[in-house]
């Protein structure tokens, strides 16, 4: 039984001096594959020297949207397109992100968001890349944007806390949608709800980590190891046992990440 951690942040500062503690400790939780994300342009290259570093370790590239004044500032999104485009011909790059939208801080204007999110649909399509996607507060918007690329947009709405309108439109666009440790939280009963709903062969799991540590860790800094109180909660919720869950939710990783070698543990 082995399960992929789809969503986590081993660059960050809090992971910076112990990442090869943290991956052996997820590794004895089973979590055995794991792909780092990509927030700003400064961190293609530690991310890339990290996944270079560990057979099981993946990246994405590209820029969260809270930064994405501060990006435009010195780039034109053709020149971050093109910068995108020539990092993703790295072996260990297997996805675009983290990209979307956020209205709900509004770290910067909408619409250099809606702009830069286009661009990051626009350079996954072209290069056939999955999407991990950020959407706070924008579901209506984000869907409009995935939708403009006529279908050939693919990836996973990540860290999903959205509605069931949003889940059924996601899925009915082929995305993946993946659960954080907010299911395990005592207020997100809304969430389990949705989650409930959501195909088996379309479920991926996450941490987000640094952040969003599950109960019983809540407030604690989280970590890819933490994972499988996630997924002892949505195995419940999907009525299915631990190790189904752990193949389907591995299978559906390395179907969307196809790029990503298959080396899970026997």
């Amino acid at each position: 039984m082995n399960f992929v951690d789809s969503h986590c942040h081993l660059n960050f500062d809090e992971f910076s001096s112990e990442v090869e503690v943290i991956i052996q400790r997820a590794r004895d939780q089973k979590v055995s594959t794991l792909l780092t994300i990509c927030t700003k342009k400064e961190e293609i290259k530690p991310l890339q020297r990290i996944a270079e570093a560990y057979e099981s370790v993946f990246c994405t590239v590209g820029i969260h949207p809270h930064e994405a004044e501060e990006t435009l500032k010195n780039l034109t999104l053709i020149e971050l397109s093109d910068h995108l485009k020539e990092c993703t011909k790295h072996s260990k790059v297997i996805g675009i992100g983290e990209a979307g939208l956020d209205f709900y801080y509004e770290h910067s204007p909408r619409t250099l968001q809606q702009n830069m999110f286009e661009a990051h649909i626009d350079v996954a399509t072209e290069v056939n890349l999955p999407l991990s996607i950020h959407t706070r507060d924008a579901e209506k918007e984000t869907i409009n944007l995935l939708k403009k690329s006529g279908g050939k947009a693919k990836g996973v709405i990540h860290c999903f806390t959205g509605s069931q309108w949003l889940a059924e439109e996601a899925l009915a666009l082929g995305f993946y949608i993946s659960i954080s440790g907010i299911v395990t939280f005592a207020k997100a009963e809304e969430l389990r709800n949705v989650v409930r709903t959501i195909p088996l062969n379309r479920l991926l799991l996450e941490t987000d980590a640094p952040f969003l540590a599950p109960i019983p860790h809540r407030g604690k800094k989280n970590e890819p190891a933490m994972m499988i109180y996630t997924a002892e909660k949505v195995a419940e919720l999907k009525n299915v046992s631990l190790e189904e869950l752990a193949q389907m939710t591995t299978d559906n990783f390395f179907q969307l990440f196809s790029k990503a070698k298959h080396n899970e543990q026997k």
